[in-house]
């Protein structure tokens, strides 16, 4: 028969107790919720929205996640990696959160979404004073290169619509100086990001002219299909109240000046692919 010495009923009483009283009064202090859930917070090198500084992430989507970790208690740490490597993660391992993904027809089912985060505006761009003049998707797809960042939202969406005309590179910041440089007559680019784009490759925006714009996309913080669906209704409910309490806004502002902040509900035709 087992002993049953009181030093061993009571000993865990004394611990037990106290460890939840000081749960407790922890929740109550921050109101955050708790989970055990461990999340791969991955992210890329896309000023403004979200980029490494000092071997620190920055930037609008870097706020905006962080903010939500306060509220819903998570401390993960956020990873700056390459988008082709992060992206492949987030599609085939559980538990991890990408952003900002803009979210599109072609990755809409590979994903539970939190957002929007952003709205960018998607446009052909050539060299200033190249002459070229589209006016729909058809011409677009008769110039003889566009190019493309390699499984970026851009690429894939080009190759969606029927584009067999696609110059993949593995850098944005290499496609905007083959731009500028007129080694290639287009490149499909976003406008909240090419003004930094334009500035690594020691160019100006006067260097490049908008011919067709082909959407408006919004990103997302992107997570993968094995994470539990109450950590993604928590963050999404954590943006909102962003949105409602003005925090978010103010964030936008930071890194956005002059720039719309994204409603709580999606804009209408932001994802027509």
């Amino acid at each position: 028969m087992p002993s049953t010495s009181p030093t061993h009923t009571t000993r865990p009483r004394r611990l037990w107790f106290p460890v939840m009283a000081a749960a407790a009064i922890l929740l109550s202090l921050t109101g955050a919720v708790v989970y055990a859930t461990e999340l791969q917070l991955l992210t890329e090198e896309n000023p403004p929205l979200n980029f490494s500084q000092d071997g620190r992430p920055k930037g609008l989507s870097i706020d905006v996640v962080q903010e939500i970790q306060r509220r819903v208690g998570n401390t993960d740490t956020i990873e700056v990696q390459p988008w082709a490597r992060a992206y492949r993660t987030a599609s085939t391992v559980p538990n991890v959160a990408l952003f900002g993904t803009a979210r599109t027809a072609v990755r809409e089912e590979m994903f539970h979404w939190v957002g929007p985060v952003a709205t960018a505006v998607a446009s052909l761009y050539s060299k200033r004073g190249a002459g070229l003049h589209i006016a729909s998707l058809e011409d677009a797809k008769a110039v003889s290169r566009i190019l493309v960042v390699r499984d970026f939202y851009t690429h894939q969406l080009l190759q969606k619509l029927g584009f067999t005309n696609l110059e993949l590179v593995s850098k944005p910041e290499t496609m905007v100086k083959m731009a500028v440089n007129g080694r290639a007559p287009l490149m499909f680019v976003g406008n909240l990001t090419l003004p930094d784009l334009l500035a690594r490759a020691d160019a100006k925006p006067e260097d490049v002219e908008r011919v067709f714009t082909v959407t408006s996309i919004q990103t997302y913080i992107a997570f993968s299909l094995g994470t539990p669906k109450d950590v993604v209704t928590n963050w999404q409910a954590a943006l909102d109240s962003m949105k409602r309490d003005g925090t978010y806004a103010t964030i936008y502002a930071r890194w956005l000046p002059g720039e719309t902040p994204t409603r709580i509900k999606p804009d209408a035709n932001t994802m027509p692919y």
